[in-house]
């Protein structure tokens, strides 16, 4: 069973995990087939889906350093940009542990030398990890701090 079955689920944990740390909360909401980014497709005047459910999205902003945002789609998964780094693909379920790990300051940045790079690298539970590769460019003085 998903931990966060529904969208408002999901921002309601992470409303939670914003008070934890202090940090300032900015939520937008697109409800319906012909709002979602992802359904596009779905047609002039078209709400909700061929199975009669309303799809609803959300996008999350948190204040404060590092800068993250979070867009909760529909379908069970999330894009989480860290300090302009894009992880998409990351389960809804794995949303909050993925940003307590940032916030706690578990994340880092580990480098090689060819091809030239970098991998954000966030810890998540049950030995996983989210890894992400990221050009040198996008280095950002919170990235910076987190190199190994």
């Amino acid at each position: 069973m998903d931990q966060f079955p529904t969208t408002e689920a999901a921002v309601s944990a992470l409303r939670a995990i914003a008070a934890d740390y202090g940090r300032e909360i900015k939520v937008s909401h697109d409800i319906g087939a012909d709002q979602t980014s992802r359904r596009s497709a779905a047609g002039v005047g078209v709400t909700t889906d061929p199975d009669g459910s309303l799809p609803h999205e959300a996008y999350v902003e948190l204040g404060g350093s590092p800068r993250v945002s979070v867009r909760l789609y529909p379908d069970d998964d999330a894009l989480i940009i860290v300090e302009g780094v894009e992880c998409p693909d990351v389960p809804r379920a794995d949303v909050p542990a993925f940003l307590r790990s940032v916030l706690d300051g578990l994340a880092h940045v580990k480098g090689r030398r060819f091809p030239p790079g970098y991998f954000l690298i966030v810890p998540l539970p049950g030995d996983r990890t989210h890894r992400e590769f990221m050009p040198m460019v996008s280095l950002t003085p919170w990235l910076s701090g987190r190199v190994r």
